[in-house]
């Protein structure tokens, strides 16, 4: 079987985002999280003069997109790293505006239909959990070397489970008898920290806590956080920045982000005139997220939770 199909990623909100960057032929367009090439394909497919810059740290991502964007490698440019890393990416191109961004911050269907990634409570594999199949730390190390406080932290934070102070006691009771090695064993002790009652009713009892495991581990809020900013500054005037997310951290996130770029003003209301001197740089297009149709979710039941929002800036 060959990598393409492999990693087989519906790519979500695949019009509503082709839409949304208001493609330009001619134009310069980086994926920042190119997966399996899914929105890029249909991204190159527009372009004539113009280039695609696709980032990914899935080695198994740029292998199979290397694969998907062969007949159009005239104009797509793969680059294994972290999106956080854009920036220092289009400058090493002499690159400094581009017209077009788009983030998928999903976890693609191949990182979670392959068992010994880690990242599902469904299969049995050892915990792992990586995006970047190259780094040391895995989902293992966080699991059996955080703190009880730590662990409570991040569950309660990144998974917002309301037992999370719970499901942090029983992890560090557990593996101080033995080493939780795999996902199975994580789920046993996830399900004795939940009341019966509510595992009957409340969905998986490991989904959240895989949630907060894998946010950590990868520094997915981190980076997005902090990159937001210099996304809209690389951006031309009248470009677009295409984010889709999964859970409401992340929108939370990109909401605040393109309100504040369209509205910096920190002045107190009651002043006549704006004296903080911050401009405004662009417009939040979507004050209310697109999210799929009842269509593409019985298609794809993994985009039921995606939103996008969509910045334009306007210099």
């Amino acid at each position: 079987m060959s990598e393409t199909i492999q990693f087989n990623h519906k790519p979500v909100l695949l019009e509503e985002v082709i839409e949304g960057l208001n493609i330009r032929p001619d134009g310069i367009y980086v994926d920042g999280t190119l997966g399996g090439a899914g929105h890029s394909k249909e991204i190159v497919k527009k372009l004539d003069g113009g280039k695609l810059i696709g980032i990914d740290q899935d080695p198994e991502a740029i292998k199979a997109a290397t694969e998907r964007l062969q007949i159009y490698s005239d104009r797509t440019e793969i680059v294994k790293s972290n999106y956080e890393n854009m920036p220092q990416i289009l400058k090493e191109r002499n690159i400094e505006k581009v017209d077009g961004i788009l983030l998928d911050l999903g976890v693609s269907s191949y990182q979670l239909d392959t068992p010994d990634r880690g990242f599902s409570y469904m299969s049995d594999a050892p915990l792992d959990m990586r995006m970047d199949t190259e780094r040391e730390t895995t989902a293992f190390d966080i699991v059996n070397s955080y703190s009880e406080q730590e662990l409570f932290r991040i569950i309660r934070d990144y998974g917002e489970d309301r037992f999370a102070k719970n499901i942090a006691k029983h992890i560090v009771a557990a593996r101080a008898e033995k080493k939780i090695e795999t996902t199975f064993e994580l789920n046993a002790v996830i399900k004795a920290s939940i009341p019966a009652k509510v595992r009957e009713t409340g969905g998986h009892p490991s989904k959240r806590t895989f949630q907060a495991i894998r946010i950590e581990l990868n520094r997915e809020l981190e980076v997005l956080q902090n990159g937001l900013e210099a996304m809209i500054d690389l951006l031309k005037d009248n470009g677009r920045l295409c984010i889709i997310t999964f859970h409401s951290l992340e929108d939370r996130i990109v909401k605040t982000a393109f309100n504040t770029a369209e509205k910096p003003c920190i002045c107190p209301p009651g002043f006549p005139v704006c004296v903080c001197g911050r401009k405004s740089k662009g417009r939040h297009i979507t004050k209310k997220a697109i999210t799929p149709t009842d269509e593409e979710i019985l298609d794809n039941p993994r985009s039921k939770s995606s939103k996008l929002r969509i910045f334009e800036k306007i210099g």
